[in-house]
């Protein structure tokens, strides 16, 4: 177990080396990535990895994302501080309070009620009360309370899911989708401008299936290496 100075000080330099080298420089985004206590968002057998270049896991075949892709999602999305966001996989909470810091509030969506619960729990303990996190299919969003300024998908669909789309706003609502099969998908950012809706391709990822009505179907795949 390390101190609190040091998880400090590999937060710190997890942003340095792994994200501004790598052209992360919304420095909103940077000062979230700071200050979120990744470590304390995983199981304490994982913590002292918390700020390794790589997702870890946290139960329910589901992963906490590399935290490369964490900032690269929410900077490409480019959110707004009145902004209000649906997030598709609630997992750990950890990208959820990253959203926090940068917005009016975010809904949640989680498939599984017990990560959902943890989840709910320590964004609670954090003190975290611009969030509402709604146990349910991911695939098909949550049309009650759209539309959304932007959507984060934190897990890969087939293709991309129109009742998503659907729920964006009208002037410019964006989302960031992995899109493909269970082992490769390309990054999309989604923009809408009235009923057109444009797709542009950011880089290759590995992303844990989203599994649901207009995703994918429950099946037996080892997600212990995806983001």
């Amino acid at each position: 177990m390390l101190t609190p100075k040091e998880y400090i000080y590999k937060r710190l330099r997890m942003v340095d080396e792994q994200l501004i080298l790598r052209g992360i420089n919304d420095r909103r985004v940077l000062d979230a990535m700071r200050f979120a206590p990744r470590h304390e968002f995983v199981d304490d057998m994982y913590q002292q990895f918390a700020y390794d270049d790589a997702p870890l896991p946290i139960g329910e075949n589901q992963t906490i994302s590399q935290p490369y892709m964490v900032a690269l999602m929410t900077e490409r999305l480019r959110l707004k501080p009145n902004d209000t966001v649906l997030e598709i996989g609630t997992g750990s909470g950890y990208q959820t309070a990253i959203l926090c810091d940068l917005v009016d509030y975010v809904y949640s969506l989680e498939r599984s009620s017990r990560l959902a619960d943890i989840a709910g729990q320590r964004l609670s303990d954090m003190e975290y009360s611009n969030v509402d996190i709604h146990v349910g299919d991911g695939s098909q969003g949550l049309a009650d309370m759209s539309p959304y300024d932007a959507i984060l998908v934190a897990a890969a669909a087939p293709k991309i899911p129109r009742v998503l789309c659907s729920q964006l706003k009208h002037n410019g609502g964006r989302m960031i989708i992995p899109i493909g099969d269970h082992y490769q998908q390309e990054l999309r950012l989604i923009v809408r401008r009235g009923e057109k809706v444009t797709s542009r391709t950011l880089l290759m990822c590995n992303f844990v299936p989203l599994i649901g009505r207009y995703g994918f179907s429950p099946g037996r795949y080892d997600t212990s290496s995806l983001a």
